[in-house]
């Protein structure tokens, strides 16, 4: 039986169409699942204000903490001070930049820069300058769910200290949420200017209740335990400071 050609031709030309139809018609969707793993670049940040009032005068906090970048590779900006009637008592503001090298944690390197606190004077001791440290460390989970930094600084002068910091989540409902969190701060020599012993300087046990109408917006109550030891619990008595501070505070906690 002969086939006629015609009818070959007109067959193999409707297949063809047929199969480019089908082509196109799953496209989109091809074209969605490869946007979703396409390396992007997104980010994270956290802004912490509150105010409290002891001793007659009104202290404010801030805390930024944050990355941009993508699932490996990051830009990691953190920022912190404190501001007492009306005096800079405490300024940081870090850039790191984070890897990540294994399953939910980082390994961070960057510059940390202290800016010039407003110390009392005190006789025989000398005045406090800005410093520029380089920074190293890791952030993750640890077991527990605790979120943990750890980082070694090296002054501009060549004084080396260190930071330790854990903090938890606990939910009570889906809205509000507690806190907990523990810092340790640690100095490699004895420092008079800025008024830090050697060793183990100073302790912050904290816990925080926030409510979160929003995830981008909730208020909360901040209660901090702050214990400075050895010289640097004296040089605070030397400025006619408390080496143990008790602060209950209230603020705003942004995401963006």
């Amino acid at each position: 039986m002969r086939t006629n050609p015609v009818i070959f031709a007109v067959a193999a030309i409707v297949l063809a169409t047929s199969a480019q139809a089908q082509n196109q018609a799953r496209q989109p969707g091809l074209d969605a699942m490869a946007d979703m793993h396409k390396p992007g670049l997104y980010h994270s940040f956290t802004l912490e204000t509150d105010l409290s009032r002891q001793n007659d005068e009104t202290t404010g906090t801030w805390d930024l903490d944050g990355w941009a970048g993508g699932d490996i590779n990051r830009l990691w900006l953190k920022s912190e001070g404190e501001i007492t009637g009306g005096k800079t008592q405490k300024a940081e503001l870090w850039a790191l930049y984070s890897r990540n090298v294994a399953t939910y944690w980082d390994a961070q390197v960057g510059i940390r820069e202290d800016f010039k606190p407003s110390l009392p004077a005190v006789p025989g001791l000398p005045a406090p300058k800005a410093h520029t440290y380089l920074a190293a460390g890791v952030a993750g989970l640890a077991p527990y769910f605790f979120e943990t930094e750890a980082h070694l600084f090296v002054r501009d002068d060549g004084a080396i200290s260190g930071r330790l910091r854990h903090e938890n989540q606990w939910l009570v409902t889906q809205r509000l949420i507690l806190r907990p969190r523990l810092e340790l701060n640690l100095n490699g020599k004895d420092d008079p200017a800025l008024g830090l012993g050697t060793g183990l300087t100073d302790a912050s046990l904290g816990l925080q209740a926030r409510y979160e109408f929003r995830r981008e917006f909730a208020p909360y109550i901040d209660l901090t335990y702050d214990q400075k030891f050895g010289r640097t619990a004296d040089y605070a008595r030397l400025r006619g400071e408390k080496p143990t501070e008790t602060r209950l505070s209230a603020g705003i906690r942004w995401m963006f």
